[in-house]
């Protein structure tokens, strides 16, 4: 080979190693949230979707009157009933109004029919319902039957809750406490990501009327987050962030060194020092 040739060669290689240096040294593209957002000002939005009950969710109702004595006679607790009564287990929640103010209110479960056994109106069926739904539903009904003239019913969630797993600061359970409840609500919650989550990958796994579904969302991508179906989240979804490549490169004992810029910027001086030898 011509001492021209072999020149060039080594110019190639040093500038390869220098190209590779520059974009170890890069910040990735892969780690901040919606970048394309400043092109999405005045977006429309999907509408927003609110949590329907379904068998084994758990609610609590209250019945407010001015009548105290009906007023006990609708919202069941242990200071009323002294515990628990069919399809309904008691909740440490503080019953709206109750002078005593340590007073448990009773959760009703709803059965595998879709239904709860409400004192005096019966079996309801709520399965479909949002809690709103409920809470207009039972109240239409006791003044359809002339047994509260002026009821304030209020119905809250006990159990509902979504999981979080894999590259988040604080995985677990996290209960709902709103009607209207986000995939980054949760990853708020959870502590958001860590640096080595793999924001583009986000998994939303979902269970519905026994079939799975399994939902991807890029963070990095605003347009494609605030439109996806798994944005709004539903009861027991599981919100998975898997690990970036960086991750799983250390937990298979590889390591990076490879992408730290001292490795390459050796590599470049040791190369500039031969081809300086050499010529």
């Amino acid at each position: 080979m011509s001492k021209k040739w072999f020149n060039k060669y080594i110019r190639c290689g040093i500038g390869c190693v220098w190209l590779i240096f520059l974009f170890s040294c890069a910040t990735p593209m892969d780690i901040a949230y919606f970048q394309d957002a400043a092109a999405l000002d005045g977006m429309a939005l999907q509408p927003e979707r609110q949590f329907r009950l379904r068998p084994e969710d758990k609610i609590n109702i209250v019945v407010n009157s001015s009548n105290p004595m009906l007023e006990q006679q609708f919202t069941l607790s242990t200071a009323t009933k002294g515990g628990n009564v069919l399809g309904a287990e008691v909740s440490p929640i503080t019953t709206a109004g109750s002078s005593s103010g340590n007073s448990q209110v009773v959760a009703y479960t709803v059965d595998e029919q879709g239904t709860i056994d409400f004192p005096i109106l019966g079996k309801i069926r709520v399965a479909g319902m949002t809690r709103g739904e409920v809470a207009a539903y039972i109240k239409d009904r006791l003044v359809a039957r002339e047994l509260v003239s002026d009821p304030i019913v209020t119905v809250e969630y006990v159990n509902l809750s979504v999981r979080v797993m894999g590259e988040v600061a604080k995985p677990g359970n996290i209960s709902i406490t709103k009607d209207h409840f986000t995939l980054m609500d949760a990853l708020t919650h959870a502590g958001d990501l860590t640096i080595n989550g793999n924001r583009k990958t986000v998994m939303v796994n979902r269970q519905v009327d026994g079939v799975n579904k399994v939902y991807y969302v890029d963070l990095t991508n605003m347009q494609q987050t605030l439109l996806s179906p798994a944005y709004y989240l539903e009861q027991n979804d599981l919100v998975y962030v898997s690990p970036n490549d960086k991750r799983m490169r250390e937990s298979r004992g590889e390591g990076n060194a490879f992408q730290t810029p001292s490795l390459w910027l050796s590599i470049a001086s040791f190369l500039t020092t031969l081809a300086v030898l050499i010529f």
